[in-house]
């Protein structure tokens, strides 16, 4: 059914009824009467198709029919497999959530938020826990700072009826946000291993060159030597 569809999607060869067509290819375009595209696929062994029929004039190329389709398919497919399917993932607190509770939760968003879901978020206030609405709001926010580096915040806290909303969307990968203490951390990590290797080879070279010198020094010594020792000889 689906490829009935797209057959009768495109029109082709003598299903063309207009004066002229425009033909594209790989040399460009050119506007020739439909007649003579039709001699034109005859003699190349292809088909006419109608490829952009709302154009003035239509747009057409020289095609086998069959291939045309298949590559028609095969482009939605591809077209498909790249659209990223993203669910809203729900996480329901009450206003009083102990911290395990809490914990437990904030783990399975960030989950959902590494897979690419969002994440909506939301306290429910039962009765005359209404009363307790800014306990829930506190709470809400907690959890949008513990999932910064995971997920953004489109909307803010906002209470609807009994539940108060708030709505989180995964970030891209790669470029999750890092916390400031964080970043702090690995400032100082990166100083002191720069620092470690600077160390150890000042205290190389003062084991290699000592107060005297070291080698160069004696180098230049026996260098002196020898040639007193050459000259007194010459005498």
């Amino acid at each position: 059914m689906k490829n009935d569809n797209m057959k009768n999607q495109y029109r082709v060869n003598e299903q063309i009824r207009v004066r002229e067509v425009r033909i594209v290819g790989d040399g460009g375009s050119t506007v020739v009467p439909t007649r003579q595209a039709l001699e034109m696929a005859r003699d190349q062994g292809v088909d006419l198709v109608e490829i952009s029929p709302n154009a003035q004039p239509p747009v057409c190329r020289l095609i086998d029919y069959s291939k045309f389709l298949y590559q028609q398919k095969k482009r939605q497919k591809e077209m498909k497999a790249k659209q990223v399917k993203v669910e809203v993932k729900e996480i329901r607190f009450g206003p009083q959530t102990d911290e395990h509770d809490y914990q437990f939760k904030l783990k399975h968003a960030k989950e959902f938020l590494e897979e690419g879901n969002k994440v909506r978020a939301y306290v429910f206030f039962r009765g005359r826990s209404i009363l307790f609405k800014e306990q829930g709001e506190v709470l809400l926010l907690r959890f949008a700072n513990d999932l910064e580096e995971y997920g953004k915040v489109e909307s803010m806290p906002s209470l609807e009826g009994k539940k108060m909303f708030l709505y989180l969307a995964p970030k891209k990968a790669g470029v999750a946000k890092k916390s400031q203490q964080k970043r702090d951390n690995e400032r100082r990590e990166a100083e002191a291993s720069e620092k470690a290797p600077a160390a150890k080879t000042a205290q190389e070279v003062d084991m290699e060159m000592p107060a005297n010198g070291g080698l160069l020094a004696n180098a230049k010594i026996s260098a002196e030597a020898l040639e007193k020792l050459t000259e007194a000889s010459g005498e």
